[in-house]
């Protein structure tokens, strides 16, 4: 079909924009190579019966190709559009040499149409056809992606929208789909052993004695603060494990230097819906001098909240208004957490306009908040009365070794919660986790203007079971960050750990506790939760939560799917590494699902 061709041959125009720019040294470094263009809409689907085709194909960004696995041979894959209420039957060929599969994010649906190789179904073999099929019980903003091997970081993802039964109760002109996204041209696989070789592989912003000198980052840093977090050979500027030292963002699919632009007529109520699809990159999103309404967080409608800025998770979903009202273009922006790169696009009444690109901001850096202290009283890192602290042996700790912990004295046991299996895999537990739905994320809790945090979100419409939760259930997110190896209560997800199991219909509160020093955006299948925030009785609804280092999550989940549903970091390898546990769901009174 025409409308799915490859859409970077479909335009040319515009090609002076951003190299023109290049020319006069308007566009930072990182987002002057390649060729420029303008995007099409993203091919779209719909109806009863839908057709999708998962095949090897070749991507070209930047002005380098590379091997891709793509849906219908685009990346990202085609916009699903339904509509609340239908019933859809989704035939998925697999042309690939291996398995695959696609996981529906966020749809709430039968298990055995869930999409997860060896839990939901046995996953989809070479070149045979699974027809999914389901009724479409929601509306909102979506998406869909593999969740065999590490497809998802070679392409294979894709957006969904589902139009409401009943009038939509937000007003709006135009649309536009965004899909964020990252793209490397080697092989997830090698990210993989190079991250597991030496965990701040990618890291090219580590912190140094010439940036202190010249009055860097590390310059904000006390003498003591940069003694403390050597003696525990631990990183600061450990954001994210993968940058841009490798990675290009997107926008659907399409780098900084190819300008994807979406148009608006100046007065026009556009409705962004905007999908963070990266495999290991969580965004913070602008649009320098436009201000955005949330509307929308996972699908989920929400009380309008204005906002300058926002952290996106990856496999979170976000629906913003904006209102432009000038016959101007403006930059939206997608920064990545450790800003070392970002993914850029335009808003403009006409193709070939362009906007100022911002500079990328000065990478941000941990704090012994996010250490998981951040409910102590502690200064400038003088801990001399912290309970469970072995100062001596402060300076001889051992980022990787499991008896030191992050500077904790591990031989006293005491201070590890029962729940948590200590061992090589965890090299960290947080003292004092607080409660960060209050934060902005790292790095944007001075920038200047209004940024969005969890408790801002308010449900639109009261949440619909007022139960108290009659149980807790407590998960520690833990980890070795030198070793790159990930889990839930210190245990990598295998065929002999336990699930987490609720009756059907139960009603319990689930509090994650992040014991190590990365955000992680923690996804539940099958299920909308609550987010506990202080709005009780209206928390926003939502599938995935980023969990902020050092810091504490607690969701209310009413359990009323039953099956067997995956659990786990959306980061994608941090998945693939064992962050990830079943959560199984039976009927009262019985075993069967």
């Amino acid at each position: 079909m025409t409308h799915l061709i490859e859409r970077r041959a479909l335009l040319k125009a515009g090609s002076f924009g951003i190299a023109g720019l290049g020319a006069m040294g308007l566009v930072p470094a990182w987002a002057r190579t390649g060729s420029a263009g303008l995007a099409p809409t993203l091919p779209m689907l719909s109806g009863e019966d839908i057709h999708l085709r998962i095949a090897d194909s070749t991507f070209t960004v930047g002005g380098r190709s590379g091997h891709a696995v793509t849906v219908n041979g685009v990346l990202p894959a085609p916009l699903i559009r339904l509509r609340e209420g239908q019933d859809v039957r989704l035939h998925v060929e697999n042309q690939l040499d291996e398995d695959s599969s696609i996981h529906w994010h966020g749809l709430l649906l039968p298990f055995q149409m869930d999409g997860v190789p060896g839990l939901s179904f046995p996953g989809i073999k070479p070149q045979t056809t699974f027809v999914y099929e389901f009724p479409v019980r929601q509306s909102g903003t979506y998406w869909y992606h593999s969740h065999s091997g590490l497809q998802e970081q070679q392409g294979h993802y894709g957006p969904i929208v589902i139009d409401p039964a009943d009038p939509d109760p937000v007003a709006y002109d135009r649309e536009h789909v965004i899909v964020l996204s990252d793209w490397t041209f080697l092989h997830p696989h090698r990210l993989l052993s190079r991250l597991k070789a030496e965990g701040g592989y990618f890291n090219r912003q580590r912190q140094t004695l010439l940036g202190m000198a010249k009055g860097g980052p590390e310059e904000a840093m006390s003498a003591s603060d940069r003694a403390m977090w050597g003696a525990m050979r631990m990183d600061p500027t450990d954001i994210a494990d993968v940058t841009a030292a490798t990675y290009t963002y997107l926008v659907n699919g399409h780098g900084p230097q190819e300008n994807w632009t979406g148009l608006f007529r100046p007065g026009e109520r556009v409705r962004l819906r905007i999908i963070n699809a990266a495999a290991m990159t969580i965004f913070n999103v602008r649009i320098p001098g436009l201000s955005m309404t949330m509307v929308s967080a996972d699908g989920q409608n929400v009380r309008p909240v204005a906002v300058d800025e926002f952290q996106i998770g990856n496999a979170e979903t976000y629906d913003v208004i904006v209102e432009p009202t000038e016959d101007k273009a403006f930059t939206l922006v997608a920064e990545s957490i450790d800003r070392s790169g970002m993914a850029r696009a335009t808003l403009a009444p006409r193709l070939g306009m362009i906007a100022p690109i911002p500079p990328l901001r000065p990478r941000p850096t941990l704090t012994m908040k996010d250490m998981g202290m951040g409910g102590m009283d502690h200064g400038a890192m003088d801990h001399s009365a912290m309970p469970g602290m072995d100062h001596g042996a402060m300076a001889t700790a051992d980022h990787g070794s499991s008896h030191a912990m992050g500077g904790m004295n591990m031989r006293d046991k005491s201070t590890v919660p029962a729940s948590v299996k200590v061992g090589v895999g965890v090299d960290a537990i947080a003292m004092a986790p607080v409660d960060r739905t209050g934060d902005p994320g790292l790095g944007l809790e001075d920038v200047g203007h209004k940024v969005l945090t969890y408790r801002d979100l308010m449900a639109l419409t009261p949440n619909p079971d007022q139960r108290p939760p009659h149980r807790t259930v407590e998960v520690h997110l833990t980890g070795n960050m030198e070793r790159f190896m990930w889990s839930f209560d210190g245990e990598k997800f295998s065929e002999g750990v336990e699930p987490i199991r609720f009756e059907r219909n139960e009603r319990a509160r689930v509090v994650l506790i992040n014991d190590t020093m990365m955000t992680h955006p923690i996804h539940l299948h099958g299920h909308f939760f609550e987010l506990v925030n202080g709005h009780t009785g209206s928390y926003p609804r939502k599938h995935t939560v980023n969990v902020l280092p050092g810091g504490k999550v607690s969701f209310d989940l009413t359990a009323d799917a039953p099956g067997d549903w995956a659990f786990h970091c959306h980061l994608l390898l941090h998945m693939h590494a064992g962050m990830f546990r079943v959560v199984t769901v039976r009927p009262l009174g019985g075993d069967a699902a």
